[in-house]
């Protein structure tokens, strides 16, 4: 037993020093894999049969060809064909036909080796034709599903891109249609983050008539250099970039506007227009724009817009129908032969067309709306006011005169402080508040009605002219609007609840708050002008059971200007203007203080307005509004009635 143990602890001992002798060896080195020929050939077939369908198909017909030889040669010497041996190349076109045609063989006649040898070809054939049947239909169907992708570039020129998708696309291109009328085979295409064959679908359902436009989708994100390529950006005319629905919009916004400049040197390439819903972020998205940028502040405007509706029953049928190319618009003239003439006398000069500005033709000023009547035109570009741009060079001048004796006597009334209720809160709602008390005669008082009743009182801005009352409470509730809704209010805004609720539900709230108000004010017997702001411009029809005086539909007017941009970058100032404090802005004024009432030529309507150092571009009528009348036109003036004017205040 003794023995046996020592005997074991010798074994150890040895396999023990084995081990650490074969840890002491060097590592052998990692043998290279031999490749012989057939390693070589497989690895070549691999990378051939990679490059897809038209590699199936040239070694099928690869392996016919062989095939069709090694038969032909057969039958060529052995002579199976009989006396009707016809020569090699005769047998080579007959065993292509039975390759390529089952039936082939149902003709052949001869020695049974010669029909059993022309069966095996047959079947050989009809095994590499269905193959070829599957490779040709799989291959189709592979180049179906990358045109259903949408990852095919697109080839054209002068075209309009639209990078990303929101709700306000159909709008875009509902607009670019009309503005597209005049030109030949205008072509929009579209880059977004999804399907191809949906958003084709889309807009086909909700802008049916393209109006000769055509549409075109692409699928990838207009963050990717690779994906933009697709658009052929680099040719369009203009390109705008939609701000999408997403938790940080302008971010994706900002990296798409780097990633458009990234293949176009500074000052080239075609002009940009970009949405920015934070204002914030503009002075980013300005570091990134080069100049051919466009930065359009989604909020800003609409509260912008929002105010001077508030202000004025009928504007916001103004704005629309100079934003939007279903009408009049804005254009500009720059050949003319007025530079002799006054600023006053360009008023009078075309029948269909209102000239409402100036513009150095030298760039170094802003266009300048509304001059002094004596400003001598000269070189400078004219703004107006007109149908289409196409007729401006020859538009038709005007032989209408002004009756001065039918001018009125009018005298303009000094604003007193206004009283004003506001239901509802959002994030344009601070911007609201500051543009509002830019207009307010001191000592005004706004009310401020809202179920987020704290949230809203930490986030007051400072106003020199305004006096905030914020009251909390359910703003679709009848009592708290019995309560808030008196008869001594001046105006009443309805703002609809765009971070609280998802649209359809904020939409729904505000057209329940519209319609307790105007029933109110109904029972109250006061028409006091009521306006609201809606997200879905579908809502807007219901919103006329309420009566309301202005509807402004945030996405509808940010589509109109994004469009007006696109297609001329120099209404940018124009805009600018029109929508804020500083310069001349729409003023919808009574009729009285510019001419008598009775009927009158519109030509006398424009002499009155010039005489007051005002430009008239409008009439309002009840709720009936028309923008640029022609000079001859007799309207017939009474109570009620208002001029819409271009005016410093």
């Amino acid at each position: 037993m003794a023995k046996t143990s020592q005997q074991l602890r010798s074994r150890t001992a040895k396999k023990v020093g084995a081990r650490a002798a074969d840890t002491a060896k060097p590592a052998a080195a990692p043998r290279t894999p031999r490749s012989g020929l057939g390693d070589r050939l497989r690895y070549a077939f691999d990378n051939s049969m990679s490059r897809g369908t038209p590699a199936l198909v040239a070694w099928l017909g690869a392996v016919t060809l062989v095939l069709i030889v090694v038969f032909a040669v057969i039958t060529t010497v052995t002579g199976l064909r009989g006396d009707s041996d016809e020569g090699f190349w005769k047998e080579l076109f007959y065993s292509l036909n039975h390759a390529l045609d089952a039936g082939f063989v149902g003709g052949d006649t001869g020695s049974w080796q010669f029909l059993l040898t022309m069966l095996a070809l047959t079947l050989a054939g009809l095994f590499i034709v269905s193959a070829l049947i599957g490779v040709i239909a799989a291959g189709i169907d592979e180049k179906l599903a990358e045109l259903r992708r949408g990852r095919s570039m697109v080839i054209e020129a002068d075209h309009t891109v639209i990078l990303g998708w929101s709700d306000s696309i159909f709008t875009i291109i509902s607009e670019l249609t009309i503005a597209n009328e005049s030109r030949t085979k205008p072509v929009v295409v579209i880059l977004a983050p999804r399907d191809k064959v949906e958003m084709e679908d889309d807009v086909r359902a909700k802008v049916p008539d393209l109006r000769g436009t055509r549409v075109i989708c692409r699928s990838g994100s207009p963050m990717d250099v690779d994906d933009l390529r697709l658009s052929s950006y680099t040719t369009a005319r203009s390109v705008i970039l939609l701000a999408p629905e997403s938790d940080d919009p302008d971010s994706e916004v900002i990296k798409s506007l780097l990633a458009l400049t990234h293949a176009t040197p500074e000052g080239e390439g075609p002009r940009i227009v970009a949405e920015i819903r934070n204002p914030s972020n503009l002075e980013a998205a300005r570091l990134v724009g080069t100049s051919r940028t466009v930065l359009l502040d989604i909020r800003d405007t609409v509260a912008k817009l929002l105010v001077q509706t508030s202000r004025q029953s009928g504007a916001a049928a103004v704005y629309v129908e100079l934003f939007d190319y279903d009408g009049d618009e804005i254009y500009f003239l720059v050949e003319h032969d007025l530079a002799g003439a006054t600023y006053a006398e360009a008023q009078q000069a075309f029948e269909e067309a209102t000239v409402i500005g100036l513009v150095d033709p030298d760039g170094f000023e802003g266009p300048l709306l509304n001059p002094a009547p004596d400003t001598v035109v000269g070189r400078r570009t004219l703004i107006m006011v007109a149908e289409d741009d196409d007729g401006l060079d020859d538009a038709p001048r005007s032989t209408a005169r002004p009756d001065l004796d039918a001018l009125g006597t009018a005298v303009e009334v000094a604003p007193e402080p206004t009283q004003a209720l506001l239901v509802g809160w959002n994030e344009r709602a601070p911007i609201v508040l500051r543009e509002l008390d830019k207009y307010a005669p001191v000592g005004s008082t706004l009310t401020v009605l809202t179920a987020y009743g704290d949230e809203v009182a930490a986030s007051l801005p400072a106003l020199d002219n305004l006096a905030v009352t914020v009251e909390a409470g359910p703003t679709t509730d009848r009592a708290t609007l019995d309560r808030h809704v008196t008869a001594d209010l001046d105006q009443v805004m309805v703002l609809c609840y765009s971070e609280h609720l998802e649209q359809q539900a904020a939409d729904a709230k505000t057209l329940v708050t519209l319609l307790h108000v105007r029933d109110i004010l109904g029972k109250l017997g006061v028409s006091t002008p009521v306006v609201s702001e809606m997200l879905d411009d579908r809502n807007r029809v219901l919103a006329e059971v309420a009566h309301v005086d202005d509807v402004v539909v945030s996405g509808e007017i940010v589509s109109l200007l994004v469009t007006q941009l696109s297609e001329d970058e120099r209404l940018e100032a124009v805009f600018d203007q029109l929508l804020g404090d500083e310069g001349a802005e729409v003023y919808l004024r009574p009729a009285d203080l510019y001419v008598r009432p009775g009927q009158v030529s519109w030509a006398t309507v424009v002499a009155g307005a010039t005489r007051r150092g005002e430009t008239a571009i409008g009439f309002k009528t009840g709720q009936q509004v028309t923008v640029n009348p022609a000079k001859s036109v007799v309207i017939d003036v009474g109570a009620g009635d208002r001029v819409v004017v271009l005016a410093d205040s």
